[in-house]
């Protein structure tokens, strides 16, 4: 699509020239090997034709593990290989991968290997962002740090980031890796109506480290949606027995919260994740919301949510007391 720069708002991340779009595709679920590869295919089809350019992964992405990055490749090289530099791709490494005590966490050597391993799934040279996808407890972030730094400077990413590390953890990690030469670009926390756990200190952080904040989770992996007003559909992630998200954890009560904030996004001309997106896109310092999907149409649906970003001081007040900070 030609006009697919036109569509899509583009922010600064941090203090550094890369911009992304206000929306990103998140490959967590629905783009593994137990999935749909037309359906996967299509999705990320239709992201880069509505100017969604950020495309992001981790090793463990599937199911199974591994296979996502192996989608993302094949679907890269089937038929946009030629717009590879008007992408942004990201992966990250963090959670266990392989048996033994190499396979997990944030050691130098687990770092090194697993991306070695998302390059030749994805078939790419490098990859624009790499993240350390959670803090370590008992390795050294001095360790972790000159892992990314490393990586960076042996040409297999451009920018790297760190994911779900809280404000302290943050600082240091920031300033490592600005002694090493390597800035921290981003941050990849969870974000949403119902968790606002970034606004206790991370936000002003990262601020005051001038790195880009990118949110994942920004619907609750679709509670933030119409799809659970009427209870737990059939196929539905909830409905999933081994799930991230499981029905159990969709309360009367939560939903009840959920009807009042859909009530207010239908005031507003909005879809509630149209709404949801617009919420945590606010915030100055968001560079992009990441958000999920399993059918195209629900890509298109979160790009409009662009067209209105705007909140009355009333409209926030009444988000605060349904889901207080």
């Amino acid at each position: 699509m030609s006009n697919r720069y036109d569509q899509m708002t583009y922010r600064r991340c941090g203090r550094s020239g890369l911009k992304l779009p206000a929306i990103s595709l998140g490959l967590w679920n629905n783009f593994g090997h137990k999935d749909d590869f037309g359906v996967a295919r299509q999705m990320i089809h239709t992201a880069f034709d509505h100017g969604i350019t950020h495309f992001d992964l981790a090793n463990n992405y599937g199911p199974p593990a591994g296979s996502a990055e192996e989608n993302f490749g094949k679907i890269l090289a089937g038929g946009l290989a030629g717009y590879r530099d008007e992408m942004v791709i990201s992966s990250k490494a963090g959670y266990t991968m392989w048996p033994g005590p190499y396979g997990d966490w944030g050691s130098r050597k687990y770092l090194t290997a697993s991306l070695d391993q998302s390059l030749k799934r994805m078939k790419l040279d490098y990859v624009d962002i790499f993240y350390s996808h959670r803090p370590d407890p008992e390795t050294p972030i001095e360790e972790t740090m000159a892992a990314l730094d490393s990586i960076v400077r042996q040409g297999k990413a451009l920018y790297v980031g760190i994911s779900s590390y809280n404000p302290e953890q943050t600082a240091a990690a920031a300033r490592v890796l600005r002694e090493l030469g390597t800035p921290c670009l981003i941050h990849q926390p969870s974000y949403n109506i119902f968790n606002r756990w970034i606004e206790k200190g991370l936000l002003q952080t990262l601020d005051e480290q001038g790195m880009g904040c990118i949110a994942f989770c920004p619907l609750d992996q679709g509670v933030l949606t119409d799809k659970y007003l009427r209870g737990v559909p059939e196929g539905s992630r909830a409905a999933k027995e081994h799930g991230t998200l499981n029905a159990k954890n969709i309360s009367e009560d939560k939903l009840t919260k959920v009807s009042k904030l859909n009530a207010m996004a239908q005031e507003r001309g909005q879809s509630l994740a149209q709404m949801a997106l617009a919420w945590v896109l606010r915030h100055q310092g968001m560079t992009s919301a990441l958000i999920g999907a399993s059918k195209p149409e629900q890509i298109i649906d979160s790009a409009a949510s662009l067209q209105n970003l705007e909140f009355s001081a009333a409209e926030l007040a009444v988000i605060d007391e349904i889901s207080p900070l």
